[in-house]
C-alpha cells in the first residue's frame, strides 16, 4: 500500500467490512487473512459524501490553525457534530462556516474532519483536520494513543493511596506518587443505550489515570483532579471516575451517588449543588504535526464556570 494513502488500521477495517478490498481470492472478508509476499490487493476508496449540513457563523476560540489542521477552544454546551437532536448549532456547523470547503471528507457527511470529540457540556482543546493526508495522520496518533490529552476535573470524594476502599475496586490500581490508575472495559449499558458501563469481560479497553491537585472541604470531599488518557473512548473519564466512587461535580449522568456533603463543603455547597455540567475541561493537547512533523503543544485555562467553582471551593476549605 502507498505510504501516501495514509490509512489506519481501524480505515482498513471499515473497508474490509464494507467489502472494498479484493485480492487473488476474491472480496476480502477478514481482516485476519493471511497474505503472501507479491500478492495484490485492490482497495476501491469510496468516494466522500456532499455534506449537506449547512455552515452557521457561530463564533471560535481558534488555538492554533494552518492549512492543515485547527485547533479550537470549544465552549460547554456547544455539541461537536450534528446528530438527531442537534441538527445544527454545532463545532462542525461552525468549521464549515470558518473552513468553506477545506476540512477533510474523511469523516463523512456529517463529521467532516473531525478525528475526536469531546462530550456536549465538556469545554476545551480539540484537533480537527482540513486535508485528507492530515486526518490520516492525526486518526493515526489517536489510535496509537500517542497523542497527548490531560483533563482538569472538579470531582466528589479525593484520591488517597491510603484508602481501603478505592484499593478494592476492581479495575483500580495505584502507581508511584499516588496516581490512580483505572483499567477497565467500556461498552454501551446493558439497558440505557445513551450511557456507557463498565465491563471487564466484554467492550473495549479503556485506561485512566488520575493524580490529585488540590482538595477541599474539612475533613476533604472534593478535589481538582488531573486526568490523563491513554485510550479515548466515549464518556470514558465521567464513566471510570464514577466508577471509582469519584464522580464529577455536575454530572447529570454518571454523577453516582457518593457525593460530598453540604456540611463537609461548608459555603461552597450551593456552588456544587448548582453546578449545570459536568466539571470537565479538556485543558491539554500535544500531537506531531501530521505533515511537517513539528511537535505542537497547547493548553487552555479553566473556563469561567469551573474557575468560579474552583475558587467557590478554595474560600470554603481552611
Amino acid at each position: 500500500m502507498p505510504a501516501e494513502a495514509a490509512l489506519s488500521r481501524s480505515r482498513l477495517s471499515r473497508l474490509i467490512q464494507q467489502g472494498a478490498v479484493s485480492g487473488p481470492g476474491g472480496v476480502v472478508r477478514d481482516g485476519k487473512t493471511r497474505v503472501s509476499e507479491g500478492q495484490e490487493y485492490h482497495i476501491t476508496l469510496p468516494e466522500t459524501e456532499e455534506v449537506e449540513t449547512r455552515p452557521e457563523a457561530i463564533p471560535l476560540n481558534i488555538a492554533y490553525e494552518d492549512d492543515d489542521l485547527i485547533v479550537v477552544d470549544k465552549v460547554a454546551g456547544m455539541v461537536v457534530h450534528p446528530a438527531p437532536g442537534s441538527p445544527n448549532g454545532t463545532l462542525v456547523n461552525a468549521l464549515l462556516a470558518h473552513c468553506g470547503d477545506t476540512l477533510s471528507g474523511i469523516g463523512g457527511e456529517r463529521r467532516p474532519g473531525i478525528v475526536h470529540r469531546i462530550d456536549k457540556d465538556t469545554s476545551g482543546l480539540l484537533v480537527v483536520a482540513k486535508s485528507d493526508r492530515a486526518h490520516h495522520g492525526l486518526a493515526a496518533q489517536f489510535e496509537a494513543h500517542s497523542a497527548q490529552r490531560r483533563y482538569l476535573a472538579l470531582a466528589h470524594g479525593v484520591i488517597d493511596p491510603a484508602d481501603p476502599r478505592l484499593r478494592g475496586i476492581a479495575g483500580v490500581s495505584f502507581e508511584d506518587g499516588g496516581t490512580l490508575k483505572i483499567a477497565t472495559r467500556l461498552t454501551r449499558h446493558a439497558t440505557d443505550r445513551q450511557k456507557q458501563a463498565v465491563y471487564f469481560d466484554k467492550g473495549r479497553h479503556a485506561v485512566t489515570r488520575a493524580r490529585l491537585l488540590e482538595s477541599f472541604g474539612r475533613p476533604p470531599r472534593a478535589m481538582l483532579v488531573e486526568c490523563r488518557l491513554e485510550t479515548g473512548r466515549t464518556h470514558q473519564i465521567r464513566v471510570h471516575m464514577a466508577h471509582a466512587g469519584l464522580g464529577l461535580i455536575g454530572d447529570p449522568v454518571y454523577g453516582g451517588a457518593r457525593k460530598a456533603s453540604a456540611k463537609a463543603l461548608g459555603s461552597a455547597a450551593t456552588a456544587v449543588a448548582a453546578f449545570g455540567r459536568q466539571a470537565l475541561h479538556a485543558a491539554h493537547l500535544g500531537f506531531e504535526h501530521p505533515v511537517s512533523g513539528e511537535l505542537l503543544s497547547f493548553d487552555s485555562p479553566l473556563p469561567d464556570d469551573m474557575q468560579s467553582l474552583l475558587d467557590e471551593l478554595r474560600r470554603a476549605t481552611p
